[in-house]
């Protein structure tokens, strides 16, 4: 079970500087997801949610808690529908049947929700429209600019200040193209930071990014969370960030498990989740994890390729790790007969075509 790190305590009234004692005026019920009074507040609440964008369904009957203050990362295949789980989240999703509540609130499909930001895989970005890395961040304040339709002094200021904060002060004129991976993921994360989120939800933030700019990532998002912003991401990469997460959950059509990684990542749950036969283990002395795929995958697995491969580039038995017979006569006997197997035998000129 999750714990509640970080409480919310709420105003039930505020007085004006008349000194009127003011109480704010509630949601219509239709908007508010009304949970019970023992429940902990939480910064996702999905209930029984299906979604897709046709006839058939991404996901189905998910039923998920984030609590205000978790990090959180989704792990899954592709295609599983972690990325449209998060739209979900953030009413980016067409046809919801279920509710979905952020902050409380009812999300409603083609309005995102306050209080959230967002950061896209830099994969679907489109690097050649004509916007600076100002601009980009700026989108991130729109909310909070007043009627006028360009920014004042305090929101370039504020502007500033994150680029700052994520080393990417100076860059503000640059065109977004001529960053490097490091510093556009960083440039859309400034954009989400500037709103002041309560939720941050990131797609792939450490995809294609060298394992420096990873760390910074995630420890920037670590200091985050601190300050109690929830955090969730999706991620690939089991071993180097989804076993380092203090809560993770599963996802392939629906949710198959959620808990910590030390609940969650077993052979018997990751093999559901990867459709792939999966490996764990344990290291008896740290706690640490590391999670592979067991069995051999794919052509280039089997032993008779690997065998002929050795032959076309002149590699020899001892030096391959194959091994010698201790008797040269039998070893040779042997050899001929592997090679007189066909498929081998039909593997090795093309090998070997390929090799010149």
């Amino acid at each position: 079970m999750i714990t509640n790190r970080n409480p919310i305590t709420w105003d039930k009234s505020r007085r004006s500087d008349a000194g009127i004692e003011m109480t704010p005026v509630p949601r219509p019920p239709s908007s508010v997801l009304c949970l019970p009074s023992s429940a902990p507040p939480s910064a996702v609440q999905m209930r029984g949610v299906s979604a897709g964008y046709g006839v058939a369904d991404v996901f189905s009957d998910v039923t998920l808690d984030i609590p205000n203050g978790q990090f959180v990362g989704l792990i899954g295949p592709s295609g599983a529908g972690k990325t449209s789980l998060l739209k979900a989240m953030l009413g980016g999703m067409p046809h919801v049947a279920g509710r979905v509540a952020v902050n409380s609130v009812a999300v409603v499909p083609g309005i995102p929700p306050a209080g959230v930001g967002y950061v896209p895989q830099i994969e679907t970005v489109d690097w050649s429209f004509p916007v600076t890395v100002e601009d980009v961040v700026m989108m991130g304040r729109l909310r909070r600019m007043g009627p006028l339709p360009w920014p004042n002094r305090d929101d370039r200021r504020a502007v500033d200040q994150t680029l700052e904060r994520l080393g990417l002060a100076g860059l503000a004129r640059r065109h977004i193209r001529e960053l490097s991976g490091g510093q556009q993921q960083r440039v859309f994360l400034a954009r989400a930071l500037i709103g002041e989120p309560r939720l941050l939800i990131l797609d792939e933030p450490t995809a294609s990014v060298d394992v420096k700019t990873r760390d910074d990532i995630l420890h920037l998002l670590a200091e985050l969370n601190r300050q109690g912003v929830t955090v969730v991401i999706t991620t690939h990469e089991l071993n180097a960030v989804a076993a380092h997460l203090p809560f993770v959950v599963c996802v392939n059509g629906g949710i198959v498990a959620q808990g910590s990684p030390l609940e969650v990542f077993t052979a018997p749950i990751l093999s559901r989740t990867f459709g792939s036969d999966m490996r764990v283990v344990r290291d008896e002395e740290t706690g640490g994890l590391l999670i592979a795929e067991a069995g051999r995958h794919g052509p280039f697995a089997e032993p008779a390729f690997h065998h002929a491969h050795l032959h076309a580039e002149g590699i020899a038995h001892e030096r391959s790790g194959l091994g010698l017979s201790p008797e040269p006569p039998a070893f040779d006997r042997d050899h001929e007969h592997d090679h007189a197997n066909p498929r081998l035998r039909d593997t090795l000129p093309a090998l070997s075509s390929v090799a010149d």
